[in-house]
């Protein structure tokens, strides 16, 4: 039987024990023994094992007479993903290891040191649990989940050494700040009234799209609907008018509050997320910079007093 399937004779007894190839019944002395139906049956699980299913798997299959069956379907579906996963695991191994391999002497101590802290495949969490600690507590699931989901880069499957370096900076750049998390919330009030974060954060999504096709068409910043609506979304949010003063006001506010942790946040999802050899997809940080950009020049104060496109 194990010469006939191309096994040995210890895989025929495991699977015998294990309930996938009945027995027609046993010799005098005891040895098993099995009818012709019993080699096709063991000639299907030594090509189910060779795809490296599990044995429980092969046993779903074998209870079903007809490979046509959706659990065969499913099964084979659930496999390619586990493959998917370690293939991907293996391809940032590869980048991982290539990018401690070329650093020069001196920093293959500091890069083993950040590509060590992340998993293969690599996990966001730490990201994710970044935004959403950061983000208001009232703002509600459905902005919070949109926020995190752009926010957050995923990993790409097949990265480049830069791609991995990029992810295990960035890792460590959100890693270094989440014990201090809470002492930096941003408050709940901005230049005036109350801040309302649903409005403030659903209005900013929409300009940030508006403000990532300037970027993609290479236009300067400047006043236009994604201006506006940026502007917009911070009155409607407090209750007030977007006038010349607010604009300043909020120009003013943007200053302040402006963050170098966040922009090289920004900066190191971008190489994340960048395709070789492509322009950067625009991300939110980007084009955040750009409205500030826009609302800057749209409020600088001429020579004679007067405000670009305002009033004195």
């Amino acid at each position: 039987m194990a010469e006939r399937a191309g096994v040995t004779v210890k895989a025929v007894r495991f699977y015998s024990d294990a309930g996938l190839l009945p027995e027609a019944g046993r010799s005098g002395g005891g040895h098993r023994r099995y009818g012709e139906p019993a080699l096709d049956r063991l000639l299907l699980i030594r090509s189910l094992r060779t795809l490296d299913l599990p044995v429980s798997d092969v046993g779903r299959v074998l209870e079903r007479d007809d490979l046509k069956d959706d659990v065969l379907e499913d099964v084979i579906a659930d496999r390619l993903r586990d493959v998917g996963s370690q293939l991907t695991a293996l391809r940032w191994r590869e980048a991982a290891l290539q990018i401690v391999h070329a650093a020069p002497p001196g920093e293959r101590a500091e890069r083993l040191r950040l590509v060590g802290a992340v998993s293969a495949p690599p996990s966001t969490d730490v990201m994710a649990g970044f935004w959403r600690g950061l983000l208001p507590p009232r703002l509600s699931v459905r902005l919070r989940s949109a926020i995190v989901e752009a926010a957050v880069p995923q990993p790409p499957s097949d990265p480049t050494p830069q791609q991995v370096l990029a992810f295990a900076r960035l890792h460590a750049l959100v890693a270094e700040v989440l014990p201090f998390l809470a002492s930096c919330r941003p408050g709940v009030r901005g230049v005036e009234g109350e801040l309302h974060p649903d409005v403030l954060y659903g209005g900013l999504g929409q300009a940030y799209d508006i403000a990532a096709g300037e970027l993609r068409a290479g236009r300067a910043p400047g006043d236009g609907a994604s201006l506006d609506a940026f502007v917009g979304a911070h009155a409607d949010a407090r209750g007030v008018k977007d006038t010349p003063g607010f604009r300043l006001e909020l120009g003013q506010l943007l200053d302040r509050s402006s963050d170098p942790f966040l922009d090289r946040y920004w900066d190191l999802a971008a190489q994340v997320a960048g395709v070789p050899g492509e322009a950067a997809e625009p991300n939110m940080g980007a084009a955040h910079g750009w409205l500030r950009a826009a609302l800057e020049r749209g409020t600088e104060v001429g020579p004679e007093g007067f405000r670009a496109g305002g009033e004195a």
